[in-house]
């Protein structure tokens, strides 16, 4: 038999037999209006578990995680506000449930089923997944909730205090509002949740507001591992800057008194708590897992006996707020109409296409306040004595400092984070002045946690900010990449558009650093970037480019909402000369500040037939060097700079290389996996030219004299274009 029918009869049999668990009385604050509304939205949240089953074997439902045992969480969302944001954990239904109760006008049990059902009416969704969340409640919609959420939390909470301290046009939470996180106590041990902990007290450590709620919602068990007894309290009750509470969360009074003692704490303190919530995990983890498989049967059936309905059914007649005999009415009344809801849910239409589903991947344009930019006044105040070097041709790295500051004089809601960004301004200087000129509200130096940085620069993006973090090398990125992944990519896809996570991500990679770092230092390695749906990845090559191009970055942020990576070539930041020392031919001045070069628009250098090539970075330099040997042998070559590496600028490639009688494609990153892989099936789809690529091997990069082995050259590059044009011609 199944486990939700067990649970399911004996809920019927123990109510009408008055043979209810024992437990404390109930005290606190709830008044009985609150406590019957907490155990409606208990009903509800358990009803719509078993309805959710019974769709899946009915073949009329999809994968779901349920959220019996955890019926409590009703309460912690009635001791909050309803403009509190929240990022759920999965079995947070009742939370929601209780949350739709704060706020007039809601159809929570037929948003929910159409969500089951993965109906395209899913008001938060549009059918892409079973998610919690909604707009007008402020819940950002979650999916698998392992940890992944909470870097993103801090990051919001700091973005209250911040908000205060310079209000962005688009920021939606309160000043006095808190942000609530909940997770499992098994997702309490990851290392991204260890990390959020970690940087949440080490924030409120330096006094620094960070109004922010954990709550952990401790059953005991993750899937089939058990969470050894006690671990929670041991390790979290005691930490420095992080406030403890523990409630029973079976008991509706003791965990409301205690959600509000916590989130007074939080809200009048501006400081993290950790809200410690015993619970019960009833069925099993999720879908058809069944606990009797891994568990022993006694213990299964131990949990069951402490049903937290049956305890509200308890303490509601002890408080003299429900008799037994009504409660099982609101539960059998429950149960019948979502019954009702289900079956017209299941019939209302689903995704049918990818362009259905692909829809939400581009979030819809932002109205955006018009921007006349800053007064020459403040310019010349801010720039001081650069402003008279601009008549000057510079290098890279001082071209996008420059860019940076006419961005942040522009856009008061841009703020940057990362390591060493403020004080030092950057491990290559990028960011040098930036504090002085904008100060450390703008300019935040965190600690070191990529993770952390890009969790910041997400919950700040919920709070209409458009963050710029900055990760230092593109080695650094991958042991955080799935904040991008799985959080900042998703949350416009999830939510059918209604939330989004705008933001221009700096960093510095690729190779060719002479004797610095090897591969840690010097990595070519885009493939985990250029997967990402609805990602915008960008690559200049030269100073007046980067300058361009960052600016359309943040448009496409501020305006279009997306997220976008900025890829700075760290070996071009110098870089002065290039085909002779000192012609000084790599340099260019700063361009304007109204200058642009829009996404998807290419580069190109040259009008020569005989050979075209394509390339980026610093591989567009070395091109550049080869194509002045090939035109002294007679071979006149156009250089291609692709700067938008994706989604690749398909349809500007090929009007670029009209005319011209063959290709070669010269990418610095893997030959596995990289950017060449890309432009040749699309040569191959749509010309009969002929092609050859130039790749970098499949390999890390190394330091010392091979620092540049593994990639490609000048040299190679012209010795590949020679065998090609003479091999062709």
């Amino acid at each position: 038999m199944d486990r939700a029918d067990i649970v399911h009869e004996n809920f019927l049999k123990r109510v009408s037999a008055g043979d209810l668990p024992a437990g404390a009385p109930p005290a606190g604050p709830l008044s009985a209006t609150e406590a019957v509304a907490i155990y409606r939205s208990g009903c509800l949240s358990r009803a719509l578990d078993r309805q959710s089953r019974a769709m899946q074997k009915a073949g009329r439902g999809f994968y779901t995680i349920g959220s019996s045992g955890h019926e409590g969480m009703a309460a912690v969302a009635a001791a909050l506000r309803p403009t509190d944001m929240a990022f759920l954990h999965y079995r947070d239904a009742a939370f929601q449930i209780a949350r739709a109760g704060q706020v007039p006008g809601q159809s929570i049990a037929w948003d929910m089923l159409l969500s089951f059902a993965c109906s395209s009416e899913d008001p938060i969704s549009g059918g892409r997944h079973k998610v919690l969340g909604s707009k007008t409640l402020s819940i950002p919609p979650q999916t698998s909730t392992i940890a992944s959420h909470l870097p993103k939390a801090v990051g919001a909470a700091y973005a209250i205090g911040a908000a205060r301290r310079h209000p962005p046009e688009h920021r939606v939470m309160a000043d006095d509002g808190l942000v609530c996180c909940s997770f499992g106590d098994a997702s309490a041990n990851h290392s991204t949740a260890q990390g959020a902990f970690n940087t949440a007290q080490w924030t409120a450590y330096q006094s620094i507001p960070l109004p922010l709620l954990f709550v952990c919602e401790d059953n005991g068990i993750g899937i089939s591992t058990k969470t050894p007894r006690g671990w929670i309290a041991a390790t979290f009750s005691q930490r420095p800057g992080l406030g403890y509470f523990a409630c029973n969360g079976l008991d509706i009074y003791e965990t409301y008194r205690v959600a509000r003692e916590a989130a007074e704490f939080v809200r009048r303190r501006k400081k993290p708590a950790f809200l410690h919530v015993s619970t019960v995990r009833l069925y099993g983890h999720a879908g058809a897992d069944v606990p009797t498989t891994y568990l022993p049967r006694e213990e299964v059936e131990a949990e069951e006996a402490n049903d937290p309905l049956l305890h509200s059914v308890r303490l509601l007649a002890e408080a003299g707020a429900l008799t037994p005999a009504a409660a099982l009415a609101i539960y059998d009344e429950t149960c019948d109409r979502v019954a009702r809801i289900a079956d017209e849910a299941v019939t209302r239409p689903h995704l049918a296409s990818a362009d259905d589903v692909m829809a939400s991947l581009v979030p819809p344009r932002r109205d955006c306040r018009p921007s006349n930019g800053p007064t020459p006044e403040r310019r010349a105040e801010a720039f001081g004595a650069d402003l008279k070097a601009m008549a000057e041709p510079q290098i890279m790295s001082r071209l996008i400092n420059w860019a940076l500051t006419d961005l942040m004089l522009e856009h008061p809601e841009i703020v940057m984070m990362g390591e060493d960004v403020g004080r030092k301004g950057g491990v290559y200087g990028v960011t040098q002045k930036l504090i002085g000129r904008f100060g450390p509200d703008r300019m935040i130096d965190t600690l070191l946690d990529e993770q952390s940085i890009l969790g910041l620069a997400i919950g700040m993006a919920q709070n209409g900010f458009v963050p710029m973090p900055e990760i230092q090398f593109l080695a650094y990125l991958h042991n955080a990449e799935d904040q991008l992944r799985g959080e900042a990519a998703t949350l416009p896809f999830f939510s059918n558009g209604q939330y989004t996570n705008p933001m221009v991500v700096r960093i510095a990679g690729l190779g060719y650093q002479k004797g610095f770092g090897g591969h840690f230092h010097n990595d070519n390695s885009v493939a985990v970037l250029r997967d990402i749906p609805g990602l915008i990845l960008a690559c200049p090559s030269n100073g007046a480019d980067a300058a361009k191009m960052l600016r359309e970055c943040v448009r496409l942020a501020r305006e279009e909402q997306r997220l976008v990576v900025f890829l700075e070539p760290i070996a071009l930041y110098p870089m002065r000369d290039l085909h002779a020392d000192k012609d000084g031919g790599w340099m260019r001045l700063y361009p304007a500040p109204d200058e642009t070069i829009a996404l998807g628009e290419v580069g190109v250098e040259g009008d020569g037939n005989d050979l075209a090539i394509v390339s980026f970075g610093n591989g567009y330099y070395l091109s550049r060097q080869a194509a002045q040997r090939l035109r002294g042998q007679r071979v006149n070559a156009r250089v291609i700079d692709l700067r938008w590496l994706s989604p690749l600028p398909e349809e500007a490639l090929l009007a670029a290389l009209s005319g011209a009688k063959r290709i070669l494609v010269v990418d610095e990153t893997r030959r596995s996996g990289g950017v060449a892989e890309a432009i040749m099936t699309l040569l191959g789809e749509r010309s009969d030219m002929p092609r050859a690529r130039i790749t970098a091997t499949d390999s890390f990069i190394a330091t010392g004299p091979a620092y540049a082995a593994t990639m490609p050259s000048a040299d190679s590059i012209h010795a590949a274009a020679l065998a090609l044009v003479r091999g062709a011609s």
